[in-house]
């Protein structure tokens, strides 16, 4: 008699939503960190970026908020960020108390570049399903999203 073992979670793991969601997750965050590389930036800090040049100035904390990230945490991803000189903290024009976050000065074509090779990570990840199965994918996911927001 052959003793077989599975290298599996086997179905009852296998086939669950957030076991799904965590290995297309894992996979999604292995080729981003490969795309996002050469820019020494990861897909937590270049989500800042984004938010920080599409945005007016904002505080850490309302930074923090919009992307739901915990306030110690953007507080190292910002000094990190910082210390690569693709951020800046000034002064709050009408709070000298508080500071807000921009993008430094000539940080923006390495922000363009890293977005574009991020987007390619993503298409990577995306290019096994139909471009409309992709679609629907992202409509389903927001929709989760939203009812939570909704409460």
């Amino acid at each position: 008699m052959e003793v077989t073992f599975s290298t599996g979670p086997g179905p009852e793991v296998s086939g669950r939503l957030g076991y799904l969601l965590k290995q297309a997750m894992r996979r999604l965050s292995a080729v981003s960190d490969e795309a996002l590389a050469p820019f020494e930036v990861d897909d937590r800090r270049l989500a800042v970026l984004l938010l920080v040049a599409s945005n007016e100035p904002m505080s850490q904390q309302q930074a923090a908020e919009r992307l739901s990230i915990d306030r110690t945490t953007m507080v190292a991803l910002l000094d990190d960020l910082e210390s690569k000189g693709l951020v800046v903290r000034v002064a709050h024009p009408g709070d000298r108390r508080r500071n807000v976050i921009k993008l430094a000065p000539d940080s923006e074509p390495i922000l363009n570049e890293a977005f574009a090779a991020w987007n390619k990570a993503e298409q990577t990840v995306l290019a096994v399903l139909e471009p409309q199965a992709a679609e629907q994918l992202r409509e389903s996911l927001q929709k989760i999203i939203r009812a939570d927001e909704q409460g």
